[in-house]
């Protein structure tokens, strides 16, 4: 019952619907080599992307976005700084924001700063499984984790969802995970839960990485039709190709 009321055809569509009707402003802090790719698959949905990490304006751009989504692939100096800043204000503002890992247990530091913005409260948290499984990141009530792999896990502590869908093109592409953390961003923002926005998101692009991949000759081509079918994904490409437990 779960999976038929937030994972259908229809119920993805309703989102997907309103950010493209909605147009809602997503903001984003991720690392420096996914920025042009998160904000174009922003973009490609319907949604709107803000993508400063200047600390003196980080928290006007955050309190009046609809959601936040926050990737710490690069640590610099100013996203250091800029991170916590947006996180504050968006709990402030009461909006939903959610965290990706990267690399997080790859230096002390690194893991300080994740472990410091997890306890901050995240309404999802997306990454893959070695990251999520060193930081022992687990659902809750207020919580939704999603592990991404070759079979995408996602729970909030009490159901859990398994998406089966991808293709092995998206691992050949740079950022293709952090513009997945946007999305989940974008259906925060419109999605009637945070379940139901993280299981939708991932099984969106995932298929759309599925279409893609059907029209590409490799990684370059691969790009371009991948915001090709998040533009065009249809309730049908949902209903078709839909491998979820």
């Amino acid at each position: 019952m779960v999976l038929e009321s937030i994972l259908s055809a229809d119920a993805c569509l309703t989102s997907l619907e309103r950010l493209r009707t909605e147009r809602p402003r997503i903001h984003c802090i991720t690392n420096a080599v996914a920025v042009n790719v998160a904000a174009n698959t922003l973009l490609a949905l319907g949604a709107h992307p803000s993508v400063t990490h200047d600390p003196r304006e980080v928290e006007a751009f955050t309190a009046s976005a609809a959601a936040l989504a926050v990737n710490i692939g690069t640590l610099d100096a100013d996203r250091r700084d800029a991170i916590p800043k947006a996180v504050q204000a968006a709990r402030r503002a009461g909006l939903p924001w959610v965290l990706d890992p990267v690399m997080a247990t790859r230096s002390a530091a690194r893991r300080e700063m994740a472990e410091n913005l997890i306890a901050m409260s995240p309404t999802a948290i997306r990454g893959n499984a070695s990251e999520i499984d060193a930081l022992g990141c687990t659902g809750s009530s207020d919580r939704v984790v999603a592990k991404t792999g070759p079979t995408d896990q996602i729970t909030d502590g009490e159901t859990v969802i398994r998406i089966h869908n991808g293709d092995p093109l998206m691992d050949r592409v740079t950022a293709m995970g952090c513009a997945e953390t946007a999305m989940v961003g974008a259906f925060l923002a419109v999605a009637p839960s945070p379940l139901a926005a993280v299981a939708q998101a991932v099984l969106v692009f995932n298929i759309a990485g599925e279409m893609a991949a059907a029209k590409s000759n490799g990684p370059g081509s691969f790009q371009a039709a991948l915001l090709d079918a998040l533009y065009t994904i249809s309730d049908a490409d949902i209903q078709e190709r839909s491998k979820v437990e």
